[in-house]
């Protein structure tokens, strides 16, 4: 082969060589764009979550949806009973996340997520106290009766052992001593709302079943016998509503006539104190002794779904609009301040505090309250 020929292939060869690398560094590149552009689009895909009553209005909050979508986090949500959350697991697709109202509920879900073989992490961003809403008269008739004390103030504590006492004994109001400010044939009962669907009457029942115990309830022939007791509670208030809200409503709308005692979640009404800039002059709360803390628990099943519950849980502003819903953060100081505004009064910091039992527990004395009540 001469030198020009030589020379003619060495080019042919260097410009085919060189059209591969282009090539391939073409290819390259539009395979990184993609993947960025893969990368970018999850990162606009709304995290899909069942979630409680309680946190709805909080996630749908302008305020919140902003933070989450500069975040890379949008979500949406259906709500769904806290309870029947389990249920939703390993059926179908797997939510990104889950966000009940109570451990107990949030126990039942990672118990069902690990029987789905779903890995789970949980998060407790924000919580608040089970506490009776009543009213100035009704709190001083039951501080004569030795039920209850003032803590403070338009505060008051009230002994559960007692209260449940009163109420299973089939008290009424004017049997009570100084009962003149309320002195009606009603009997003495917490107004609750429906246990076979809700989780605020599912911490009633769990507080009320301690006191009749004596003790937590921690197996299934104490449970079934301590609900069939409690079961009357229930069915002497006659109609219950299905959601908290509902029970709260009437504690607003009608007064002490038709609810001097309701037992609500305190974020309930506490955010109403902050909307209305105050409440009612004769409002008080009633704390029971002791008490239960609902928390409301994020459950995330993947990994975006975590950074979303580290965001619930560390972002301030996020923490500052939990605070207008009414839930405690951990700030508690920050959380009284702005209740104070209002002049609610609220116990600051509740150091007689248990736990739930198991949710085995707890569903094996609603069921037996199911029963009583279709009876």
């Amino acid at each position: 082969m001469n030198k020009p020929t030589k020379v003619l292939v060495t080019l042919a060869l260097l410009a085919g060589f060189g059209s591969a690398v282009w090539f391939a560094l073409r290819s390259q590149r539009h395979e990184q764009i993609a993947q960025q552009e893969a990368v970018e689009q999850a990162a606009e895909t709304e995290l899909t979550g069942l979630v409680a009553l309680d946190v709805e209005d909080f996630l749908k909050d302008p305020r919140v949806t902003k933070v989450l979508a500069a975040s890379k986090l949008p979500v949406r949500v259906t709500r769904v009973g806290s309870r029947d959350m389990a249920s939703k697991l390993g059926t179908a697709k797997t939510p990104d996340f889950l966000f009940p109202s109570g451990v107990v509920a949030a126990n039942q879900i990672t118990d069902a997520a690990r029987k789905a073989h779903i890995t789970t992490a949980q998060y407790s961003p924000f919580h608040t106290p089970m506490v009776i809403a009543s009213w100035e008269p009704i709190a001083k008739i039951l501080v004569d009766n030795g039920i209850a004390k003032q803590l403070q103030p338009k505060v008051y504590g009230i002994d559960m052992d007692k209260l449940t006492q009163t109420m299973i004994a089939r008290k009424r109001w004017k049997d009570l001593k100084n009962a003149g400010a309320y002195d009606v044939s009603r009997s003495v009962l917490v107004s609750t709302t429906d246990v076979r669907r809700s989780n605020s009457a599912a911490m009633y029942l769990a507080l009320t079943s301690i006191a009749l115990n004596g003790d937590m309830v921690t197996d299934r022939e104490t449970a079934r016998k301590a609900a069939h007791m409690l079961a009357e509670l229930f069915k002497r208030q006659g109609y219950q509503e299905s959601y908290v809200n509902g029970n709260f409503d009437d504690y607003i709308s009608q007064g002490i006539g038709k609810t001097p005692m309701a037992w609500i979640y305190e974020n309930q009404i506490v955010s109403h104190a902050l909307a209305k800039k105050g409440v009612g002059a004769d409002m008080v709360l009633i704390y029971p002794q002791p008490t239960i803390i609902n928390k409301v628990v994020f459950i995330a099943t993947n990994e975006r779904a975590k950074s979303l519950g580290t965001l619930l849980s560390t972002n301030s502003d996020l923490q500052s609009v939990a605070v207008e819903y009414g839930f405690r953060i951990p700030d508690a100081e920050r959380f009284a301040q702005s209740v104070k505004a209002t002049g609610l009064a609220i116990e600051p910091r509740l150091s007689n505090v248990i736990d739930p039992p198991s949710f085995e527990i707890i569903g094996e004395m609603i069921d037996v309250v199911t029963k009583e009540m279709t009876q």
